[in-house]
């Protein structure tokens, strides 16, 4: 078992800057945590993020189930945090987002992995919530990239 869980936001990145840091940190595979795996940065949205990764030896995967609903995406654009957090706590509760915690969990537990989201800082993003429940799970540290 791995012993550090990683985390990074490209909000305000390129590509090679992110992947740079993902190659220093020496993450195996990304975890994806959104629920859109879009974005209008580029070289973010799923596939060519997943070719990019690849190429450098990245392995990826998106877990849908582990991004935040669109009320939380919402509330968190406004700047309710607390509100975002709530809404992800219910959601966490669904069949479906155990099942993808369970598998983040397995694949941080395999190989060195960082979950992936778009807000550059931890503290006002879901994948911060995530993370300690891996570290919960598994004792891991946790260091946001």
């Amino acid at each position: 078992m791995t012993s550090v869980l990683h985390t990074i936001g490209y909000e305000s990145e390129t590509l090679p800057a992110v992947i740079a840091r993902l190659r220093q940190a020496g993450v195996a595979v990304v975890i994806d945590v959104r629920a859109v795996a879009a974005s209008r940065r580029a070289g973010f949205s799923k596939s060519i993020l997943r070719s990019s990764l690849e190429a450098e030896g990245i392995a990826y995967e998106h877990l849908r189930s582990l991004g935040t609903p669109k009320a939380g995406r919402e509330a968190a654009r406004k700047g309710r945090i607390g509100e975002m957090e709530a809404i992800f706590g219910d959601h966490m509760e669904t069949l479906e987002a155990r099942h993808g915690l369970a598998r983040a969990t397995a694949l941080a537990c395999d190989r060195p992995a960082a979950l992936l989201c778009y807000e550059a800082r931890a503290c006002g993003c879901h994948r911060r919530i995530v993370a300690d429940m891996i570290r919960a799970e598994t004792g891991m540290a946790i260091a946001h990239l």
